[in-house]
């Protein structure tokens, strides 16, 4: 019977005291070089992004505020509740109206929200002007930044998270109308992309992009195959009527309509960005 290292241990036979200091030394190689190497990536991801797969619950917080958008909310909350509890958290405990007249409830206020988080999202919405110059707001994400894994937002979410010095020399997307005008501002790299990952920041665009987001994020967290289930659960396969999704697609006239309804938006984030 063929035993351990090719020995028979049948029949007793065993490698001589020269076969055995052979065998250690090329074991301390091993092992050396082995370290090694595995010592390269790990401070090649200390400079990039958390890395590591877990099945372990994730400790998730969304923050809630007036006139946030709902879906930035509702999209990613769907598709990360699989991973862990999430707290809606605000800056009082209940009902929070969004910016379409949609309530959503907020279950933790920032004192009682989890110090230290796995995934800390803001999702953004017609309310991002005022929380850009909400003292409270900005010092409650600059606590918790400060330990989260993950630090996230959706839509004009991120001009808030620049808005608390969370984004300066990031790589980072917003909403359109706002992502090269008034990212700058705030320290960020401005990226034309859906979701945009730097080290442990992650931005999506406007609104829609936060499915792309959490899916995203969920397959760094638990793995592709995870991610793909829950967007065949959600049923994910967006064949939207129109290609007017970007201004580059929607063409000129569309656009305009688009930039008077946000005009409002644009210039209070520009304002509340400029005033800091």
């Amino acid at each position: 019977m063929p035993g351990w290292n090719g020995w028979d241990l049948r029949r007793g036979l065993g490698p001589t005291a020269s076969d055995d200091a052979a065998r250690r030394d090329r074991r301390a190689f091993t092992a050396a070089a082995l370290a090694a190497a595995l010592a390269l990536p790990q401070r090649a991801a200390a400079l990039s992004e958390p890395t590591g797969r877990s099945d372990t619950p994730k400790k998730i917080a969304i923050l809630l505020y007036p006139g946030m958008t709902a879906l930035d909310v509702v999209g990613p909350q769907n598709m990360l509740a699989g991973l862990g509890p999430i707290a809606l958290v605000a800056a009082r405990t209940g009902p929070v109206m969004s910016d379409t007249g949609l309530s959503l409830v907020a279950t933790h206020d920032f004192g009682s929200c989890a110090r230290d988080l796995d995934i800390l999202l803001v999702p953004g919405g017609d309310g991002t002007p005022a929380q850009m110059r909400d003292a409270a707001t900005l010092a409650f994400l600059e606590d918790r930044a400060q330990r989260a894994t993950w630090v996230t937002s959706v839509c004009t979410g991120s001009l808030i998270l620049g808005a608390a010095g969370l984004l300066r020399g990031y790589r980072a997307t917003s909403h359109w109308c706002v992502r090269d005008a008034v990212l700058p501002l705030l320290g960020a790299e401005p990226v034309a992309e859906r979701v945009v990952f730097d080290r442990n920041r992650v931005t999506a665009a406007g609104v829609s992009a936060g499915l792309d987001f959490a899916l995203a994020l969920a397959a760094r967290l638990r793995g592709d195959a995870y991610a793909k289930t829950a967007q065949l659960v959600a049923e994910y396969a967006p064949q939207p009527p129109f290609t007017a999704g970007t201004p580059a697609s929607a063409g000129v006239e569309t656009t305009r309509a688009a930039e008077t309804i946000l005009a409002e938006l644009v210039a209070g984030a520009r304002a509340a960005a400029s005033g800091r």
